[in-house]
């Protein structure tokens, strides 16, 4: 069992950055996974980017490359998502998510979710 917790979400204009993190919890010694999504209403929940246990290895959306940021330390059981030059059509909930193996982007592959965090951002 792992456990989940967002945080680092809030209001920001157009332009302006925001650093989410996701702390783990349980069985954390386990080789998961992370990733971030995010869904607004009414909509499907999106892939937003992904990072391996190492951290070796980092995958984007094409909508937020150049722009995010995705990072962990082991240590700390923490995950990162820095968010910069962020746009209106970022205005999300955003997800952390673990899963044990590789990173995928279909958010049925993943075994674990924190509760979410609201990013707004204003233009």
């Amino acid at each position: 069992q792992v456990q989940l917790v967002e945080s680092g979400g809030g209001l920001v204009q157009a332009g302006d950055s925001l650093r989410l993190s996701c702390a783990a919890s349980g069985r954390t010694f386990e080789t998961y996974s992370m990733g971030w999504f995010r869904q607004t209403p009414g909509k499907e929940r999106d892939f937003v980017a992904g990072i391996t246990w190492s951290g070796k290895s980092t995958y984007f959306a094409d909508s937020v490359k150049g722009r995010f940021t995705i990072s962990r330390d082991n240590a700390k059981n923490t995950v990162y998502l820095q968010m910069n030059s962020l746009k209106p059509e970022d205005t999300a909930v955003y997800y952390c998510a673990a899963r044990l193996g590789t990173v995928y982007s279909m958010p049925s592959m993943y075994d674990y979710w924190g509760q979410g965090t609201q990013a707004t951002v204003s233009s």
